[in-house]
């Protein structure tokens, strides 16, 4: 199973960048370039254990949907969540916060399956693993500079 793991540094307390890493809202900030939008569940605020969230949004052309559910959550170090469904053939991403003298590491550790047998392991290779980390890297640095700011205080209520 592919995984693609990231650290991002940021200086701001770990509770904020945990927070900010489960809001629903900001996460529609960092990928509104692809139409992303919450339409069942947990559709604004912040996303707690055992609550999903299902987004809609375009990918390659094609309106897509995929619905998470947070499985696991120690505040303010980890939480995970899973797809329910969707395009993947499974999709799981765990977020680690740990604060660093006076800043945050945020580790991401997102593992996914594509569907489609062969053929899809062929577009993972080729396309979709790229995609996948540029879309994450490009949620981080929103995350960074929203936490760094004083953006932050009108994402978490």
């Amino acid at each position: 199973m592919p995984e693609i793991r990231l650290q991002t540094f940021i200086n701001a307390p770990v509770e904020r960048c945990f927070d900010l890493a489960r809001s629903i809202d900001l996460h529609k900030v960092s990928l509104e370039h692809t139409g992303e939008k919450a339409i069942d569940g947990k559709t604004s605020g912040l996303i707690g254990k055992g609550e999903f969230v299902t987004w809609q949004a375009r990918h390659f052309g094609i309106k897509q949907r995929l619905s998470v559910k947070i499985t696991a959550m120690k505040p303010p170090d980890y939480f995970c969540d899973e797809m329910t469904k969707g395009a993947f053939k499974s999709m799981r991403h765990e977020h680690f916060f740990e604060t660093r003298e006076n800043e945050t590491l945020m580790i991401d550790k997102f593992y996914y399956k594509a569907p489609f047998w062969i053929f899809g392991a062929f577009f993972d290779y080729f396309v979709l693993k790229n995609y996948m980390k540029r879309l994450l890297e490009r949620r981080n640095q929103t995350i960074k500079r929203i936490a760094e700011s004083d953006e932050w205080e009108k994402l978490i209520k």
